[in-house]
């Protein structure tokens, strides 16, 4: 037989009042990308005269077209998902390799607390952007997609979320699978992996986000356009009215009649954004916290 728990006041009031901030909160989140959106699909007058708030005005997908009309448009894309394929994976891989050993006591592994303040350090500060450059050039990485995913193959801070997690895990199932005969490679595809999904998830999703967000690795590393990611593409995409008069390009000429820099930089934001947007809710179900209760019995 279920007992009905009662709720008090206080509680009633204190639910109300969370849903009301969670809700003001997202609302107040959502107006500057509604206003984006709605300048992406407005024209060019009514954009110059301040008339786009939430709502399109004067619909139209002039911006939209003169993004994705060009080859390197599609060639940026290709780069991008071959970039997130090669160095999501890369990332998680180092992560968990690096974060599983620094997870552990000093009395197990007893060069931890220096590889911790190592990290520490390199997480604070880097080489410069100049001694990066050099070492990816000599490496013979410069127009590779490799350039883009190796100088990053260890998010220091994505290891530090795991590491604290995996430290967080009883150590009585470690125990209990060594009375057993199990080795280090065993409690971490087991036991360690199986209970860390949600960091798992969440180092992915940051992994993902960087990766696909990143622009300035691509136009430093990268000499040839043809090789640029979507982002370090959009950065160059606004053509100047002179280069096209040049190419004898009339029909972007006529293009960019109708639209301006605002609405461009709008459609740019939004057709970077859809892929994340796409790929988040398949994330957000392992983004959850408590899979380690209960874990260890009596």
């Amino acid at each position: 037989m279920k007992t009905k728990i009662k709720t008090s006041m206080g509680r009633k009031v204190f639910l109300a009042a969370d849903v009301v901030t969670v809700v003001v909160l997202s609302v107040l989140c959502m107006i500057p990308l509604l206003n984006l959106l709605a300048i992406s699909f407005s024209s060019f007058q009514a954009i110059i005269e301040n008339k786009v708030t939430l709502f399109p005005v004067d619909f139209t997908l002039n911006a939209y077209e003169y993004v994705v009309q060009s080859r390197k448009f599609w060639t940026s894309v290709r780069v991008s998902l071959l970039r997130v394929l090669l160095g999501v994976p890369v990332n998680v891989l180092m992560t968990i390799l690096a974060a599983y050993p620094l997870s552990k006591d000093p009395n197990q592994f007893r060069a931890r607390r220096f590889y911790v303040a190592y990290m520490m350090i390199v997480m604070l500060f880097n080489g410069g952007l100049m001694p990066t450059y050099y070492v990816v050039a000599k490496t013979g990485l410069i127009d590779s997609v490799w350039s883009l995913v190796l100088p990053g193959a260890v998010p220091v801070f994505s290891c530090i979320v795991l590491l604290n997690f995996f430290r967080g895990i009883p150590s009585e199932l470690e125990e209990s699978a060594k009375l057993d005969g199990a080795g280090q490679w065993t409690i971490l595809t087991k036991i360690y992996l199986p209970l860390s999904k949600p960091s798992i998830a969440m180092v992915t999703l940051f992994s993902l986000v960087n990766h696909w967000n990143s622009y300035f690795d691509g136009l430093i590393y990268s000499n040839r356009t043809q090789n640029y990611p979507l982002q370090s593409y959009l950065q160059t995409i606004v053509v100047s009215t002179t280069d096209l008069i040049k190419n004898g390009d009339i029909d972007a000429l006529m293009k960019l009649t109708n639209i301006n820099d605002i609405n461009m930089r709008a459609a740019q934001v939004f057709i970077s954004v859809v892929p994340l947007m796409a790929v988040y809710p398949f994330l957000q179900k392992y983004v959850t916290t408590g899979l380690v209760l209960g874990s260890v019995k009596g």
